[in-house]
């Protein structure tokens, strides 16, 4: 059978490997015939990885430790790591959602990446609306800031760090939304995708911080759109592994909303946002 996917032999990084969609995509990767580089901060026990690399993404000196052990060549990228900000303060939840992922793209990936190389990350429905000026206003002095230190700078000069991590949930989510549309034309001259997805409410390690949000896990439900269930992990690993792979050669600037149509009812106008407004 032909490989249609195109993974077979392939570096790729997956950060937030342990468990939710971050395992669910390393374990298919593996069953692709890829060469799977998992990256977390909890042990990844997954049968037939090339390695797993202990990683604190909040902290950029573990980052580089990390890439001292991935190949010069990175295939693929999966961006799949995540806090909701209920265990953890302002600025790691934004430095592990968002600041890890900018850093490693540009301070590894601009480099390693080959031609017709590919990228993903996980954002969230909690990053929804990035594209509004106001929400904006919030999280682009991040986004565009230079380097580890110049986003740690920027959290700081915004006001923000004394907030609750979960504050910093959906600026990383935005920020992160809107990043794939500013590094594009970095990797134009290499015709390197970049794409994201963006689940809706999904069954995994983060679903308990998610319920408290919404006073309880049935509450979560009214983020499914018609399916009405929660979401399994391997449903959001797999279109975002359809992302990162050959079939997707021509799908580049994508933000892929997983929610069973839950987004385009609100911007339709035919179902209250999350906040119970119609557009």
């Amino acid at each position: 059978m032909k490989d249609y996917f195109g993974y077979e032999g392939k570096v790729c990084v997956v950060t937030g490997a342990a468990s939710g969609m971050g395992r669910a995509a390393a374990e298919m990767l593996v069953d692709l015939g890829a060469e799977v580089y998992a990256l977390d901060w909890a042990e990844t026990d997954i049968p037939g990885i090339k390695t797993f690399i202990s990683t604190d993404l909040s902290q950029k000196a573990s980052i580089d430790a990390a890439f001292e052990k991935i190949p010069q060549v990175v295939d693929r990228f999966f961006g799949c790591a995540g806090v909701s900000g209920q265990k953890h303060d302002y600025t790691t939840t934004v430095s592990i959602n968002f600041i890890s992922n900018k850093y490693i793209t540009e301070e590894y990936l601009l480099e390693r990446m080959p031609d017709l190389g590919a990228i993903a990350y996980i954002t969230s429905a909690g990053g929804l609306r990035w594209e509004r000026p106001d929400n904006m206003e919030g999280y682009l002095p991040v986004a565009i800031a230079e380097g580890w230190q110049g986003c740690l700078d920027a959290i700081e000069a915004s006001g923000c760090k004394e907030q609750e991590g979960r504050f910093g949930y959906a600026l990383s989510k935005r920020a992160l939304n809107y990043y794939v549309a500013y590094i594009l034309s970095q990797f134009a001259q290499k015709k390197v995708r970049v794409n994201a997805i963006l689940p809706g409410a999904t069954q995994s390690g983060l679903t308990a911080d998610f319920a408290i949000n919404t006073g309880g896990v049935e509450n979560l439900i009214k983020y499914t759109g018609f399916a009405q269930r929660l979401a399994e992990s391997r449903e959001m690993a797999e279109p975002l592994v359809y992302l990162n792979s050959d079939m997707a050669s021509y799908i580049s600037g994508v933000l892929l909303d997983i929610d069973f149509g839950m987004n385009i009812r609100m911007v339709a106008g035919l179902s209250p946002d999350m906040y119970g407004r119609r557009s």
